[in-house]
């Protein structure tokens, strides 16, 4: 990692969570797209969001993993992101937080977006495995 001022690397975090703060909005559309070509079954529109979700993650993965280094660097191996807010002036502080809090809650929603497409998903094969192959105990003595 290139040395950074403290300045620098507060800056650095700020940004990576803006960022994070699109990419999410990006993720969140495409896990809305992707769960309304789930139920109309379009397996070509799937491949492509789940092309274009890849790289979205893949993004703030990097950035979360950026923003711990920072942190641990700037505060300590056991410090939060709350040693950072701690550590902001007003109104860097508020608009910061508020920020954090925005996207803690678009990752919930993401995750549970993301559980709803994977459950509707998995009930789809299970019914078209069914369909093509039977049930096992169709014929099974009661």
């Amino acid at each position: 990692m290139t040395r950074l001022t403290r300045d620098q690397a507060i800056t650095q975090l700020i940004e990576g969570i803006r960022a994070d703060l699109g990419a999410c909005a990006t993720i969140r559309d495409l896990l809305e797209r992707q769960f309304s070509a789930a139920l109309r079954h379009r397996s070509t529109e799937l491949a492509a969001l789940g092309e274009r979700l890849g790289p979205q993650l893949d993004a703030m993965e990097q950035r979360r993993h950026q923003r711990v280094q920072l942190v641990r660097a700037l505060f300590g191996g056991q410090a939060t992101m709350d040693d950072v807010f701690g550590n902001l002036d007003e109104p860097q502080r508020t608009h910061s937080l508020s920020d954090w809090h925005a996207l803690e809650q678009l990752v919930l929603d993401c995750q549970q977006a993301t559980a709803r497409n994977r459950y509707l998903m998995a009930e789809q094969y299970s019914v078209m495995q069914r369909v093509l192959h039977g049930d096992n105990d169709t014929y099974a003595p009661t």
